[in-house]
């Protein structure tokens, strides 16, 4: 029997996970999202083209492939409409290459409202939302108050859809001086709502696990990254799933003996979006110099990301919790240029000396810092290991000596052909 494979980042999300599953997709007759919603953006780059992926899974371009929005996944109507309209506008026939799980929650226009008010209530310790409702529609969801597609196709869909509507503006009414219209959205909201009537709402469980049984190669693709777990990640400055690789087996519904390779993505460097600790962050110019030639800048928002030498502390623990069996390196061009690269194998906190990742980081929180010279040289056009410069290769293999795991893929670049396959 063939088992599921994952793809996951392993820091705080914008790894190029969207890039890594273009590349990983050919092996796969199936991609699932197990989690998330549209506050994530997977960029794919083939050709002269450029999409932004928020709730689709990044197989619907391949051909002969089917994509599963899973029942951990919370869903936008207008977003994910948008989307999918963008994406048959290039001849891709998405309703016959995409299914729904019945169990996924629907984020409603309500919800939005509540992700805006409740951060803006929050002053100076925002979590830094992307405000696209996602928290709301989870705290929906554990409240067990939740609508999901399942009930977009009952006959009082309208009564449930206003029962909560109807909760929501009492909560709303708690926020003093909160000002919203919601009109023009819940418009949108409702066609969307019917556009995606015309897809196929499936029981998204059994369908995984038959397509498990009949040995189809099955890819279950993670949002964001492992450090915004809301369980294991730098709480309470996180998202609101489970992005770690036990997600899978709750947001498709698929069993943990049945769970194959585990492809860990990870950047040559770090970048968090919004709060939150970031131990190895950059103020200097060598972070201005990763944000400017990385492109450091959200797919789905636009902000610039805060950057920072890879983190290995952080990175071994993600490993450790994910069960991580191969590593992807990405953006590793990025670092064409520094003379020296840092990585932080160490914390220094009250003056002792930690290897292992702490329940709180705080500002009493130094990295120690392994340093290793620079390689200098473009290796954009490399397309072989052994090709590489001797300083990037034992910066490569400290990594896997570090983790205990080995470095499967390097991207040295966007595009699809910039990836080398160990």
């Amino acid at each position: 029997m063939k088992k599921i494979d994952v793809v996951l980042g392993l820091q705080w999300g914008d790894e190029g996970k969207g890039k890594v599953v273009d590349v990983l997709t050919p092996n796969y007759k199936v991609v699932a999202r197990f989690q998330g919603g549209p506050n994530a953006g997977h960029s794919l780059h083939f050709g002269d083209k450029s999409f932004v992926l928020r709730t689709v899974p990044s197989g619907i371009f391949r051909e002969g492939s089917m994509n599963i929005i899973g029942n951990g996944v919370v869903v936008d109507p207008v977003s994910l409409t948008e989307e999918l309209r963008n994406i048959s506008e290039q001849g891709v026939p998405v309703k016959d290459k995409m299914l729904i799980s019945k169990k996924a929650h629907v984020i409603l226009p309500t919800h939005r409202m509540l992700d805006a008010a409740s951060e803006a209530a929050k002053g100076k310790s925002k979590i830094g939302s992307t405000l696209k409702g996602i928290g709301p529609t989870y705290m929906d969801k554990t409240g067990r108050n939740g609508l999901r597609f399942g009930d977009v196709l009952a006959h009082d869909f309208i009564d449930r859809y206003n029962r909560l509507k109807a909760k929501h503006v009492a909560m709303l009414a708690q926020y003093e001086g909160f000002e919203y219209d919601i009109t023009e959205y819940e418009a949108e909201w409702f066609k969307g709502i019917e556009y995606l009537r015309g897809f196929k709402f499936v029981d998204s469980e059994h369908e995984v696990n038959k397509l498990i049984d009949e040995d189809v190669a099955i890819l279950a693709e993670g949002a964001q990254g492992s450090m915004l777990d809301v369980d294991f990640g730098t709480y309470p400055f996180v998202t609101s799933s489970n992005t770690v690789c036990a997600g899978v087996c709750t947001g498709l519904g698929v069993a943990p003996t049945k769970i194959g390779d585990v492809y860990g993505i990870f950047k040559a460097y770090c970048t968090r979006v919004g709060s939150g600790p970031f131990p190895t962050e950059l103020f200097d110019e060598v972070g201005e110099e990763l944000r400017r030639i990385g492109h450091e800048f959200g797919a789905v928002t636009g902000r610039p990301r805060r950057c920072g030498w890879l983190d290995l502390v952080a990175l071994k623990y993600a490993v450790m919790v994910d069960g991580v069996t191969g590593l992807i390196m990405m953006k590793s061009d990025v670092m064409n240029d520094f003379d020296t690269v840092k990585v932080a194998t160490a914390y220094k906190i009250n003056g002792e000396v930690v290897d292992h990742f702490p329940y709180e980081v705080n500002d009493d929180l130094e990295p120690v810092y392994t340093e290793f010279k620079g390689w200098k040289c473009d290796i954009c056009k490399v397309r072989r290991y052994e090709d590489f410069p001797a300083e990037f290769k034992a910066y490569v293999e400290f990594i896997e000596q570090q983790t205990g795991v080995p470095v499967k893929i390097i991207s040295v670049g966007p595009d699809r052909e910039e990836t080398i396959i160990r």
